[in-house]
Protein backbone atom coordinates (compact mmCIF):
# COMPACT_ATOMS: atom_id res chain seq x y z
CA UNK A 1 0.00 0.00 0.00
CA UNK A 2 1.64 3.26 -1.03
CA UNK A 3 1.75 6.35 1.35
CA UNK A 4 0.22 7.99 -0.70
CA UNK A 5 -2.90 6.38 -0.36
CA UNK A 6 -3.13 7.02 3.55
CA UNK A 7 -2.45 10.64 3.08
CA UNK A 8 -5.57 10.68 1.28
CA UNK A 9 -7.51 8.26 3.36
CA UNK A 10 -6.41 11.07 6.00
CA UNK A 11 -6.85 14.69 4.39
CA UNK A 12 -11.07 13.04 3.22
CA UNK A 13 -11.22 12.55 7.18
CA UNK A 14 -10.12 15.57 8.29
CA UNK A 15 -12.70 17.19 5.44
CA UNK A 16 -15.44 15.11 6.83
CA UNK A 17 -14.05 16.50 10.66
CA UNK A 18 -14.73 19.88 9.04
CA UNK A 19 -18.07 19.34 7.79
CA UNK A 20 -19.21 17.11 11.26
CA UNK A 21 -17.70 20.16 13.22
CA UNK A 22 -18.67 22.73 11.72
CA UNK A 23 -22.01 22.62 10.53
CA UNK A 24 -24.96 22.80 12.54
CA UNK A 25 -27.05 19.96 14.20
CA UNK A 26 -29.91 20.93 12.60
CA UNK A 27 -28.17 20.94 8.90
CA UNK A 28 -26.43 17.73 9.70
CA UNK A 29 -29.64 16.12 10.59
CA UNK A 30 -31.95 16.70 8.17
CA UNK A 31 -33.06 14.66 5.36
CA UNK A 32 -33.86 16.79 2.46
CA UNK A 33 -37.20 16.11 0.18
CA UNK A 34 -36.03 13.08 -2.97
CA UNK A 35 -33.19 11.91 -0.14
CA UNK A 36 -33.18 8.97 2.26
CA UNK A 37 -30.27 9.94 4.23
CA UNK A 38 -28.55 13.30 5.88
CA UNK A 39 -24.56 14.41 6.45
CA UNK A 40 -24.55 12.96 9.58
CA UNK A 41 -25.14 9.61 8.44
CA UNK A 42 -22.77 9.80 5.83
CA UNK A 43 -20.06 10.68 7.84
CA UNK A 44 -20.64 7.54 10.10
CA UNK A 45 -21.22 5.11 7.81
CA UNK A 46 -17.69 5.57 6.01
CA UNK A 47 -16.46 4.94 9.84
CA UNK A 48 -18.37 1.97 10.14
CA UNK A 49 -17.88 0.52 6.64
CA UNK A 50 -14.09 0.96 6.69
CA UNK A 51 -14.19 -1.10 10.09
CA UNK A 52 -16.48 -4.01 8.55
CA UNK A 53 -14.02 -3.91 4.65
CA UNK A 54 -10.91 -3.89 6.06
CA UNK A 55 -11.23 -5.63 9.67
CA UNK A 56 -13.98 -7.63 9.75
CA UNK A 57 -13.16 -9.17 6.20
CA UNK A 58 -9.68 -9.70 8.02
CA UNK A 59 -11.00 -11.45 10.59
CA UNK A 60 -9.91 -9.08 13.50
CA UNK A 61 -12.24 -7.20 16.31
CA UNK A 62 -13.24 -3.77 14.99
CA UNK A 63 -12.46 -0.82 16.81
CA UNK A 64 -16.03 0.45 17.04
CA UNK A 65 -19.11 -0.49 19.18
CA UNK A 66 -21.49 -3.17 17.45
CA UNK A 67 -24.72 -0.66 18.16
CA UNK A 68 -22.97 2.20 15.68
CA UNK A 69 -22.14 -0.49 13.45
CA UNK A 70 -25.83 -1.62 13.66
CA UNK A 71 -27.10 1.80 12.92
CA UNK A 72 -24.49 3.28 10.21
CA UNK A 73 -24.23 0.07 8.40
CA UNK A 74 -25.21 -0.37 4.66
CA UNK A 75 -28.91 -0.84 4.43
CA UNK A 76 -29.97 1.68 7.29
CA UNK A 77 -31.68 5.10 7.42
CA UNK A 78 -31.30 7.66 9.68
CA UNK A 79 -34.36 8.57 11.82
CA UNK A 80 -32.56 12.23 11.73
CA UNK A 81 -31.76 12.27 15.61
CA UNK A 82 -28.23 11.54 17.26
CA UNK A 83 -27.35 12.73 20.77
CA UNK A 84 -24.73 15.16 20.87
CA UNK A 85 -22.46 12.64 22.96
CA UNK A 86 -22.75 10.21 19.68
CA UNK A 87 -21.83 12.83 17.29
CA UNK A 88 -18.56 13.83 19.56
CA UNK A 89 -17.71 10.09 19.47
CA UNK A 90 -18.01 9.86 15.58
CA UNK A 91 -15.79 13.01 15.38
CA UNK A 92 -13.48 11.10 17.45
CA UNK A 93 -13.70 7.80 15.71
CA UNK A 94 -13.50 9.58 12.08
CA UNK A 95 -9.34 10.33 13.18
CA UNK A 96 -8.55 7.92 15.46
CA UNK A 97 -10.24 4.96 13.01
CA UNK A 98 -8.07 6.13 9.97
CA UNK A 99 -4.72 6.42 12.29
CA UNK A 100 -5.10 3.06 13.76
CA UNK A 101 -5.62 1.42 10.41
CA UNK A 102 -2.55 2.86 9.24
CA UNK A 103 -0.82 1.49 12.69
CA UNK A 104 -2.19 -1.86 12.00
CA UNK A 105 -1.33 -2.06 8.36
CA UNK A 106 2.63 -1.19 9.00
CA UNK A 107 2.69 -3.74 11.99
CA UNK A 108 1.75 -6.47 9.54
CA UNK A 109 -1.40 -7.33 11.84
CA UNK A 110 -3.77 -8.05 8.45
CA UNK A 111 -2.64 -11.45 7.73
CA UNK A 112 -5.85 -13.11 5.96
CA UNK A 113 -8.61 -11.80 4.54
CA UNK A 114 -12.14 -12.91 3.56
CA UNK A 115 -12.98 -12.53 -0.35
CA UNK A 116 -15.83 -9.85 -0.70
CA UNK A 117 -17.46 -9.25 -3.73
CA UNK A 118 -19.17 -5.07 -3.05
CA UNK A 119 -22.30 -4.09 -4.35
CA UNK A 120 -20.09 -2.02 -6.87
CA UNK A 121 -19.40 -5.87 -8.21
CA UNK A 122 -15.91 -5.21 -7.38
CA UNK A 123 -14.29 -8.33 -5.93
CA UNK A 124 -11.63 -7.51 -2.87
CA UNK A 125 -9.09 -10.46 -2.31
CA UNK A 126 -6.85 -8.90 -0.05
CA UNK A 127 -6.48 -6.12 2.59
CA UNK A 128 -4.84 -3.63 -0.13
CA UNK A 129 -8.13 -4.35 -2.39
CA UNK A 130 -10.31 -3.40 1.00
CA UNK A 131 -8.17 -0.17 1.36
CA UNK A 132 -8.52 0.88 -1.63
CA UNK A 133 -11.89 0.18 -2.77
CA UNK A 134 -12.28 2.09 0.77
CA UNK A 135 -10.94 5.32 -0.61
CA UNK A 136 -13.66 4.86 -3.61
CA UNK A 137 -16.38 4.62 -1.64
CA UNK A 138 -15.77 7.25 1.29
CA UNK A 139 -15.16 9.37 -2.50
CA UNK A 140 -18.98 8.72 -3.47
CA UNK A 141 -19.88 9.44 0.03
CA UNK A 142 -18.22 13.16 0.14
CA UNK A 143 -20.03 13.46 -3.05
CA UNK A 144 -23.37 12.45 -1.61
CA UNK A 145 -22.57 15.04 1.07
CA UNK A 146 -21.66 17.58 -0.82
CA UNK A 147 -24.77 17.30 -2.66
CA UNK A 148 -26.76 17.25 0.21
CA UNK A 149 -25.21 20.18 1.64
CA UNK A 150 -25.87 22.24 -1.33
CA UNK A 151 -29.94 20.92 -0.94
CA UNK A 152 -29.23 22.37 3.06
CA UNK A 153 -28.07 25.49 1.72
Amino acid sequence: MTENIFQVMLQNRRNLHAILTKTSKDKLLKIPQGFNNNVYWNIAHTIITQQLLVYKFSGLQMRVPDNLVDKFKKGTVPDGTASDEEMMVIADFLISTAEWLIEDYETNLFQTFNEYTTSAKVTLKNVDDAIAFNLFHEGLHIGQIALLLKQLA
